[in-house]
């Protein structure tokens, strides 16, 4: 406080304490492939905002797409606004590319376009798991003999699985995350080429698909599943229709199929993360949530590292989360009609007690309810004798 010396009027400016906390963007994408420049960049992660600005930077005057090249074309016809591209030779291990990716905080979906291998799977599945602030993309085989072998994990080296007198066929799915830091899509797209609209080719599905998570989170927010949407580029065919029965087997194991229906045409037909069946991260939505959450909580109260650990300290982190919080639900991404049914949010003597103190901690405990999407549609119908009633659950 100055000294006062004289009689007067003093102005005093003081911070009202509110440190609002912003959630952290959803929509970024990182693309490890080989463009047809295969020698521009490598070894760095280089942003594009556009397809223009891609092909100038990574097609110039070739002709012949990759597998890269569809999935951006694709990401920005279906709502993506900015991504990071990690080019990389054709015999290069996907782990190269995503070293680049690391080092780009923004990012927040990752996917190595057309790579099916079960070492791709694992690199792209332990950086996400690592970083915990985004969620690899995962495209399937573009066809299949039978459906079941995606419902199984393969193998390093691709070979036959199972013992006994009878094999299996080989296991094409990725293994399981625990946190739920993948998504697998099955199968891969028909488009025209990029190149030449007169040319039809199969192209894999992860950058359509990260555009439409882009496109989500724009209209509707993050805690929506990117689900049952038309993808736009121009698709006109799957390189596999896969029936009712075929997504009874594969829906349990989380491959979100890409379907064909007669009258809403094709539409992506799941939300599911690779983490078990019985996990509370198999959904997409919800896994994305909360990396979301957990991200933006992290940035945005960094003010509090060095201030002194007591009540005032613990009552500024309670608000300034709780007001996050409170907005989040008032969006619809919480479930429960009231925010306190939506989330709680604790730090006081009880979560820091002297000893926690003394090591130099604070701790905060929050919980959350996350909205989660309504996956079945059930409608009963049965008769009486004055008609017929429908209930709908």
């Amino acid at each position: 406080m100055p000294p006062y010396l004289s009689p007067g009027v003093f102005i005093e400016e003081q911070d009202s304490g509110a440190r609002p906390i912003e959630a952290v963007g959803t929509s970024t994408a990182g693309f490890v492939g080989t463009a047809p420049l295969a020698d521009v960049g490598k070894g760095e992660a280089i942003p594009v905002d556009n397809w223009t600005q891609f092909t100038n930077l990574f097609v110039g005057t070739k002709t012949k797409s990759t597998d890269l090249t569809s999935a951006v074309r694709g990401f920005f016809d279906n709502g993506g606004s900015r991504c990071y591209v990690a080019n990389i030779g054709p015999d290069d291990a996907v782990s190269t590319g995503l070293a680049a990716l690391n080092l780009i905080d923004e990012i927040a979906i990752i996917a190595a376009p057309g790579r099916t291998d079960q070492p791709s799977y694992n690199a792209l599945l332990d950086c996400a798991e690592g970083a915990k602030d985004r969620v690899a993309i995962l495209d399937g085989p573009a066809t299949v003999d039978d459906v079941e072998q995606l419902t199984r994990a393969g193998t390093a080296d691709g070979g036959e699985t199972g013992g006994g007198k009878t094999k299996q066929k080989p296991g094409l799915r990725c293994r399981n995350s625990d946190g739920g830091y993948g998504a697998l899509y099955f199968p891969w797209l028909r488009i025209p080429d990029p190149f030449n609209a007169n040319a039809m080719i199969s192209v894999p599905p992860s950058g359509h698909m990260a555009g439409l998570w882009a496109q989500t989170d724009a209209t509707k927010g993050v805690h929506k599943a990117p689900a049952n949407m038309a993808i736009r580029g121009g698709v006109s065919g799957l390189t596999k229709y896969v029936s009712r029965a075929e997504h009874d087997v594969l829906n349990p194991a989380g491959v979100n199929v890409i379907r064909m229906f007669t009258r809403e045409g094709i539409r992506v037909w799941g939300a599911r993360t690779v983490a078990p069946s019985a996990s509370n991260w198999k959904y997409l939505n919800v896994r994305r949530l909360f990396a979301m959450i957990e991200e933006s909580i992290a940035i945005s109260t960094r003010w509090a590292i060095f201030e002194p650990n007591d009540r005032p300290l613990w009552n500024d982190l309670k608000a300034n989360i709780g007001n996050f919080l409170r907005v989040l639900h008032s969006q619809g991404a919480l479930a429960g009609d009231k925010p306190e049914q939506a989330f709680f949010v604790k730090c006081d003597r009880e979560t820091n007690p002297p000893e926690i103190v003394d090591l130099g901690q604070v701790v905060v405990v929050i919980g959350v309810a996350p909205v989660k999407p309504a996956e079945f549609l059930i409608i009963r119908i049965g008769q009486s004798q004055a008609g017929t009633t429908v209930e709908t659950l």
